[in-house]
C-alpha cells in the first residue's frame, strides 16, 4: 500500500510537466564542442588536460549561477594512483600437448590493481571457473569445491544465462547483472585468492569488440589510492581473445565450447586444465590526485519552509581516454558523446534550475572523474560524500546524450529497481512518450556508469534516456544509429563533435531530468528501492538514522 500511495503522489507531482524547461541548445553545442576539441586532448584524468577541463566546468557552473559545492571550493580531491604496465611478457601456458603463447595486445592484455614495481607469476596452475560467480542468494557458486589460492582462473564474460533472449533466468536472462561485469569477476577471484584472473573476450556477451579492450586496458590505468596498495587483489588481471582460449583448451585436451555450455548450468564444477601459466611485467607508478567538480543551488532556508540540508543530485563524468590507439594518424579519443555531451547537459540543467530559483531542497551538480577507469570519481564521492547520502533524496546520472533526434520512447536502464522510475514514467507520459525495454540489456549498462556508485550505497538514481524509436526514421533508424556508434565511434578517435547533430532528443531527455529534479527538490517524498532490489536494505539502514 505504501508503494501505491508513493506512486500516486509522484504522478500527481509530475502532472505540471506538460510545460518545458528552459534547456539551452546553444549551451549543449558549445560545451560539447569545447570539451571534445583537440585542445583538451581527450580529457584523461591526472594529465595536464585535466586542469583545463575542470577549470572550464567550474567556470560554467559559476556562470550558470551555482555556488561552490565543497565548503567554498568547486573541487573535491580524489586520490589516484596511475599504474602503467611496461615490458609485458606474453602469456605462456605449458604442460599441454603443445605450449601456448599469447602476444600482448593482439591476443591478450594484462594489468594489475597492485601498486608494486614488479609483477611476476610463474608456473601458476590454471583452473577454468566458468562465469566466476559466487552468489549465495541464488545458490550458485562456481568456486565450490576447489581451492584456487595461488592459481590462475580463466573466466567467461557476462552471466551464465546471457543467451536467454528473455529476462527469465537466475541472472535475469539477457539482462546482464553485476555478476556478469568484469569488475565483479576480478573482485571475486581476489576474494578466492587467485594469483591471476583472465576473462575470455567474446564480442556478443561482452557487448563490445576486442578493439575496446585494447584501448581501455593498455597504457596508464587508474585506481583509487588507498591504504594497503591493493595487495589483497590478484597479481594479474587481464583478458584473452576467445580464439586464444580455444587454442589453450585444445592444448589441455578440453573442449572449450562444451565446457562453456556446462558452465551455464547450475551446479557446474570448476575444471583444472592441468597446464601452468606464466607472465610478468614492470609497473610505472605515479600518485596524483584527480578532482571531482561540485556546484550547488542551495535550497530555501528552513525558516521559509525549505529543507536545504536535503539534496537532489545530478551527476555526469567529465573524463575520457585521452591519447589512444591512432586511427589514420589521429590518436586523441575526444569523447564528444562520451561524455562531453553529458557535461553539457549538466551545465544546461544548472542554468535552467538556477534560472527557476531555489527549490525547497538543495540541488547539487557533480562532474566526476575517472568513470572510464571504473567509476572511480563517483565511487570516491559516494564513499566520502560532501553531502550525506542519507540526506541525498535521489537524482539523475547522464552518460551520452541523444543527438539522433526526438524519440517516441524513453528507456529505463536496469528497470524494475526503484520508485524513482515511477516519476520517469509519469514525466515521459507527459511528453507523449512510451516506456520501451532496453534494446541491449546484455550490455549491463546499469553497472557501467556512475549512478551505480550511489545505488550500491542506497541512493536511488535514475539511469535512462531516449529509446530507439526516432520520430524521423522509427526503430530501424534508431537501432542502426546505435550499432553504428558502437562499431565506429565508441572509445575511438572518431567520437568527435559533429555540427549536424540533432539535439531535439537530448532536449526531450533534459526536460524530463529537469522536472524530475525539480519535483524532488520541491517535494517531501523519499523514493526508495523496490523491496526486491539488492540496494533496498542499505537504503533502509541509511535512512533509519535520519531525524
Amino acid at each position: 500500500m505504501r508503494h501505491i500511495l508513493f506512486t500516486i503522489a509522484l504522478l500527481s507531482a509530475c502532472s505540471v510537466t506538460a510545460q518545458t524547461a528552459p534547456i539551452s541548445v546553444e549551451t549543449l553545442k558549445t560545451v560539447t564542442q569545447v570539451l571534445s576539441s583537440d585542445a583538451y586532448e581527450g580529457r584523461a584524468p591526472t594529465t595536464p588536460a585535466e586542469d583545463n577541463t575542470i577549470a572550464y566546468i567550474a567556470d560554467q557552473f559559476a556562470k550558470a549561477g551555482l555556488k561552490p559545492g565543497n565548503n567554498g571550493s568547486w573541487y573535491q580531491d580524489v586520490p589516484m594512483v596511475e599504474i602503467t604496465a611496461q615490458d609485458v611478457r606474453p602469456f605462456t601456458f605449458t604442460g599441454g600437448t603443445t605450449p601456448v603463447t599469447m602476444a600482448y595486445r593482439a591476443d591478450m592484455v594484462a594489468g594489475t590493481y597492485r601498486v608494486v614495481p614488479r609483477i611476476e607469476v610463474t608456473d601458476s596452475p590454471v583452473v577454468f571457473v566458468g562465469y566466476g560467480i559466487n552468489a549465495p542468494e541464488k545458490g550458485w557458486n562456481d568456486y565450490a569445491g576447489i581451492d584456487v589460492r595461488g592459481k590462475t582462473v580463466v573466466i567467461l564474460v557476462n552471466d551464465a544465462d546471457w543467451q536467454t533472449m528473455t529476462r527469465a533466468g537466475p541472472f535475469e536472462g539477457r539482462a546482464m547483472t553485476w555478476y556478469g561485469r568484469w569488475p565483479y569477476k576480478y573482485e571475486e577471484a581476489a576474494r578466492q585468492g587467485a594469483a591471476a584472473a583472465i576473462i575470455v573476450h567474446d564480442t556478443e556477451p561482452a557487448a563490445y569488440g576486442w578493439s575496446v579492450v585494447q584501448s581501455s586496458w593498455t597504457g596508464p590505468q587508474l585506481e583509487l589510492d588507498e591504504k594497503g596498495d591493493h595487495l589483497d587483489q590478484s597479481q594479474v588481471i587481464g583478458w584473452m581473445q576467445k580464439a586464444s582460449a580455444e587454442t589453450l583448451f585444445a592444448s589441455a585436451g578440453k573442449d572449450f565450447a562444451a565446457l562453456s555450455a556446462a558452465a551455464s548450468r547450475k551446479g557446474f564444477k570448476a575444471v583444472p586444465l592441468d597446464v601452468k601459466f606464466s607472465t610478468g611485467f614492470t609497473n610505472a607508478i605515479r600518485r596524483q590526485a584527480s578532482k571531482n567538480v561540485i556546484g550547488v543551488l542551495p535550497g530555501t532556508p528552513a525558516a521559509q519552509g525549505g529543507a536545504p540540508s536535503d539534496y537532489v543530485l545530478y551527476t555526469s563524468h567529465w573524463d575520457h581516454l585521452g591519447r589512444c590507439d591512432a586511427v589514420k594518424g589521429d590518436d586523441i579519443c575526444n569523447g564528444a558523446l562520451d561524455n562531453a555531451s553529458g557535461i553539457a547537459g549538466l551545465v544546461a540543467l544548472a542554468q535552467a534550475q538556477a534560472k527557476a530559483g531555489p527549490a525547497k531542497r538543495s540541488i547539487a551538480f557533480l562532474a566526476v572523474t575517472a568513470e572510464e577507469s571504473g567509476l572511480l570519481g563517483s565511487r570516491y564521492y559516494a564513499e566520502h560524500p560532501v553531502y550525506p547520502l542519507a540526506r541525498t533524496v535521489g537524482g539523475v546520472n547522464m552518460d551520452v546524450l541523444n543527438v539522433r533526434g526526438a524519440t517516441r520512447d524513453f528507456v529505463l536502464t536496469g528497470a524494475g529497481k526503484s520508485q524513482i522510475e515511477d516519476m520517469a514514467k509519469g514525466l515521459a507520459a507527459a511528453q507523449g512518450r512510451t516506456i520501451s525495454p532496453e534494446a541491449n540489456p546484455e550490455r549491463g549498462s546499469y553497472y557501467r556508469s556512475d549512478h551505480f556508485s550511489f545505488a550500491r550505497l542506497g541512493v536511488p538514481m535514475l539511469a535512462g534516456g531516449s529509446g530507439e524509436d526516432l520520430v524521423k526514421g522509427g526503430r530501424a533508424a534508431g537501432h542502426a544509429a546505435t550499432l553504428d556508434y558502437i562499431a565506429n565511434r565508441y572509445h575511438k578517435p572518431q567520437d568527435e563533435y559533429d555540427a549536424t547533430w540533432d539535439w531535439s532528443g537530448a532536449v526531450q531527455d533534459l526536460d524530463l531530468y529537469y522536472w524530475l529534479g525539480r519535483t524532488l527538490a520541491n517535494g517531501t517524498t523519499w523514493p526508495n528501492w523496490y523491496p526486491t532490489a539488492e540496494f533496498r536494505g542499505v537504503r533502509d539502514r541509511s535512512r533509519a538514522g535520519v531525524k
